[in-house]
């Protein structure tokens, strides 16, 4: 964890600011209507052959307009100017919108509020955070207009500018930028490191897996050739045999529109997340996945329950020669990179009967299966543990870095 602020300084005298979501204000610190703080410009580029922009919550980014559908054919003549310096907001979208300040010379959707700073005794930086601050605190979302349901929940220019912003003297505004600007830079550091290390955590149980279900637990073991490319040596008292050997094939019967909310039975579609239905076509063992879609050799199932599934799901049971944990292991470390990986992809995410059938699959015996699953659950059980404490973190630096800039802009804790 970063270094925290062990002892919360604060200024010495506050006063009422007459703003819910301020509260109290050091009493040197002014309060301003935005429409004195900065200038919206409207300037519409009216000619083709700048770098278009988007806002996106990474920040204001040039778009590539040779990609997508009709991209080319749109008229940017009636975008608006953006230059190095200008804030640009997508104030048509307080739900997932932001708002940031443009590195770059270009032009941008005639929708989104452009702007700059009207007051000289105010920071960009200061007034940036404040802004964002706006997005990520939903500080703005009680002053849109809209329907929120539908995703339109916007910031009307009148209410922008009668929106507040605690103003403290400028050399103020810029110390407290640049501590921001230092600790939040620690915290997303800190953030990047345990992201970093779930996802080797990731990549460290993918390959135990793989290992454990293509090599078996014992190193010193005598291998011999598979006989199949991608699989390579195996242990010598190993078989391989074909999919459509080991286990019944089929398909599911219902369609999507099929569910149920709050249904009885989980309802398995071709996505990660099963649906509800009030019907059940199988109860026992089972291994599902995707026939077509972006879920195809991605997203895989093991149940032993009540269930109904679609009409583009396979549903792989009555197991034979092989534990169905062991095969469910098998599938998902191995299906997706090496049955659709090259020629064997086809133009569409689709799965046909014929790759599923004579996909080779390796046979431990029986007892040695056990072992493997066994070893595959303690190992992966701890790894996720390890995982959910990295997130956990993750998580605590996040509402520490929102706590630490909420206090410092408010005026809660002092910049010493």
């Amino acid at each position: 964890m970063v270094e925290t602020i062990t002892k919360i300084q604060r200024y010495e005298i506050y006063k009422e600011s007459g703003v819910e979501w301020l509260g109290e204000i050091p009493e040197h610190w002014e309060l301003k209507r935005l429409k004195y703080v900065f200038t919206i410009l409207k300037r519409i580029s009216g000619e083709l052959g700048h770098d278009v922009l988007s806002i996106t919550q990474s920040g204001i980014k040039i778009k590539d307009i040779d990609s997508g559908s009709g991209q080319l054919s749109m008229d940017y003549s009636k975008y608006q100017l953006v230059f190095q310096g200008d804030f640009a907001m997508n104030h048509m979208d307080l739900l997932t919108g932001y708002v940031d300040l443009s590195k770059y010379d270009g032009v941008i959707s005639p929708d989104y509020r452009v702007f700059n700073i009207l007051d000289t005794n105010c920071d960009k930086d200061y007034l940036l955070i404040l802004l964002q601050l706006g997005y990520q605190s939903k500080v703005f979302y009680a002053h849109g207009q809209g329907v929120s349901m539908l995703g339109r929940w916007r910031f009307p220019a009148e209410n922008f500018n009668n929106f507040i912003f605690p103003i403290p003297p400028l050399t103020e505004q810029i110390k407290i930028a640049q501590f921001l600007d230092d600790k939040t830079t620690k915290i997303e550091d800190a953030i990047a490191i345990n992201e970093q290390q779930i996802s080797l955590l990731k990549e460290r149980k993918q390959i135990l897996i793989h290992k454990a279900v293509t090599r078996g637990l014992d190193d010193s073991v005598t291998l011999k050739d598979s006989g199949v490319e991608w699989i390579g040596e195996i242990p010598e008292h190993w078989e391989v045999k074909r999919f459509k050997f080991l286990c019944d094939i089929t398909t599911g019967s219902k369609n999507t529109q099929d569910k149920v909310e709050n249904g009885l039975y989980p309802f398995y579609v071709r996505s990660q997340i099963p649906e509800k239905i009030n019907t059940y076509t199988f109860d026992g063992e089972a291994i599902l996945t995707a026939g077509d879609g972006a879920g195809v050799g991605k997203v895989f199932h093991y149940l032993n329950e009540k269930f109904d599934f679609h009409q583009r799901v396979y549903k792989f049971s009555n197991f034979r020669n092989i534990e169905g944990k062991l095969l469910f292991y098998y599938l998902r470390s191995n299906f997706h990179s090496i049955a659709l990986n090259g020629e064997a992809k086809s133009t569409v995410d689709s799965l046909r009967l014929p790759l599923i059938q004579n996909f080779m699959v390796t046979i431990p015996p029986k007892r040695e299966q056990i072992e493997i699953i066994n070893r595959i659950e303690t190992a992966s059980q701890k790894i996720e543990t390890a995982i959910g404490l990295k997130q956990q973190e993750i998580e605590k630096l996040k509402e520490y870095k929102s706590s630490l800039i909420n206090g410092v802009v408010t005026g809660k804790v002092k910049v010493c």
